[in-house]
């Protein structure tokens, strides 16, 4: 396997991770789920304030509602292979910012 694999999954890894962390830690503080209707309250500040907070909890949100769905009915294989992977995809990607703002922050203090 090879060095570039290795990081791949190491970003979809951390990337889920973030992103469980980010949704459970709001639903502990707000006690309520988060989900995509925080942006639907209109312009407001806190509208604003939940897109980098949806953005990289994005993935568990995916992840959780193709399971919360499939529970109350069966659902379409192309529904639920699509969700993975955008939500695969998206992981990766915020997974890939995570570890690059870690490296960073590293290079900074050391």
């Amino acid at each position: 396997m090879s060095a570039e694999t290795v990081q791949s999954f190491l970003a979809l890894a951390m990337g889920f991770a973030t992103a469980g962390l980010i949704a459970t830690g709001y639903q502990l503080v707000a006690d309520r789920p988060a989900s995509v209707r925080l942006l639907t309250r209109g312009p407001s500040v806190g509208a604003i304030a939940a897109v980098p907070m949806l953005v990289f909890a994005a993935p568990f949100l995916i992840t959780r509602h193709i399971v919360r769905a499939g529970m109350s009915a069966p659902q379409r294989v192309e529904l639920v292979m699509t969700a993975t992977i955008l939500a695969g995809l998206w992981s990766l990607m915020s997974g890939r910012v995570v570890i690059m703002v870690v490296q960073e922050l590293i290079r900074l203090i050391g």
